[in-house]
């Protein structure tokens, strides 16, 4: 039997007159084959055990090997998985698009959204297309979706209508036809949890562009850079590590880049040794630490600089071109300048390493 092949077109201004019945194919538990902007996809309900051993049959998968849920808006992705900052930014980056994100998701919730069936070692692949007749037809799902490339295990994706009829058209029940797909290929699988941020499938999507969007390049910016802000960046980097679950000196496989330095700064002053000692108190070594004048570290790519007080934002207000001069804020997100602690006894050095620290953790939000 040949499938429906039923009118898809990627253009709001055109909405199809099929998405009523591929959603009631879908309801009725059949699978159907929509396009995404890499290649078509078979899709089944996420709720329908049939449904689901019937696109695993089709799929050729072995036991086990999960399923992605597809949204129609990063709303729904929001309620069943964690989504920190860094999840965010993301989404923003590259959906809707060929990413997909593999996240530890909430049993719970999972179970309450009739998802428990596709989650695997406690998670859940999501990802939305960039296709308009596909997104809008899995927002208006009742019911959650499941997409798998149109193809066999192993064979290359297909990226036309007339390809899926002819290879699987008497397994499928509907084929939403949208043409030739834009762009062909497979998304990149993103997996992200505790000490994770793993390329599962190289696609579209380049682990270093991932990194780039996912983690910040941060700098912390003083006067001399031999103690406040280096301690803000080692504080910085080793609270940024036990977020993610790793190690300070790997937050750079999610794409962090944390550094320091000083308006006034020389280039390779030593560290203060009381700035060492605070941080050593707390597990933080920054004893190899050497300063950097402050237009040098600002030649790099930066998303954000931090200011230790009112005058190194003012100084560099006036230096920086407008675009750059935008990244600029102070640490403190209540705008409250942090002394100087150079010359101080070294439990003043303690309270800056404490005032340091708590606003940081105030802007972890934000960072991860």
């Amino acid at each position: 039997m040949s499938p429906r092949n039923l009118p898809f077109p990627d253009d709001p201004a055109r909405p199809p007159e099929s998405h009523s019945e591929l959603l009631k194919a879908l309801e009725a538990g059949h699978l159907v084959a929509l396009p995404t902007e890499t290649c078509y996809g078979f899709a089944a309900r996420a709720d329908h055990s049939k449904a689901l051993q019937a696109l695993a049959s089709l799929k050729e998968r072995p036991a086990g090997q999960a399923f992605t849920w597809h949204v129609g808006h990063p709303d729904l992705a929001r309620q069943i998985a964690p989504w920190p900052a860094l999840v965010g930014r993301l989404a923003d980056a590259f959906w809707p698009g060929p990413l997909t994100l593999v996240l530890p998701a909430n049993p719970e919730r999972a179970k309450a959204m009739s998802l428990d069936a596709i989650l695997h070692e406690g998670n859940l692949g999501l990802r939305m297309p960039e296709h308009w007749a596909t997104a809008e037809l899995l927002a208006r799902a009742p019911f959650p979706v499941v997409m798998s490339s149109a193809n066999s295990s192993g064979a290359p994706p297909l990226v036309s209508a007339q390809e899926v009829a002819e290879q699987f058209g008497d397994r499928i029940y509907a084929i939403g036809d949208g043409g030739t797909t834009e762009i062909g290929g497979s998304s990149s699988i993103l997996s992200i949890g505790p000490n994770r941020f793993e390329v599962l499938r190289s696609g579209r999507i380049s682990l270093e562009d991932l990194q780039s969007k996912a983690g910040l390049r941060l700098l912390f910016v003083c006067t001399g850079n031999t103690c406040r802000s280096p301690m803000a960046e080692g504080i910085a980097r080793d609270s940024i590590a036990k977020a993610l679950g790793t190690r300070p000196g790997e937050v750079s496989n999610f794409g962090f880049q944390v550094g320091s330095a000083g308006v006034y700064a020389s280039l390779g002053s030593p560290v203060s040794p009381e700035s060492v000692d605070v941080l050593a108190e707390w597990d933080v070594d920054i004893k190899t630490h050497t300063s950097t004048p402050s237009e040098l570290a600002m030649a790099r790519r930066l998303d954000r600089i931090y200011c230790l007080t009112q005058s190194h934002l003012a100084a560099l207000s006036h230096t920086l071109p407008p675009e750059q001069a935008q990244q600029l804020e102070l640490l403190s997100p209540s705008g409250r300048s942090i002394p100087d602690p150079i010359g101080g006894s070294l439990d003043l050095y303690r309270e800056t390493r404490d005032v340091i620290a708590k606003v940081i953790n105030e802007r972890m939000a934000e960072w991860v």
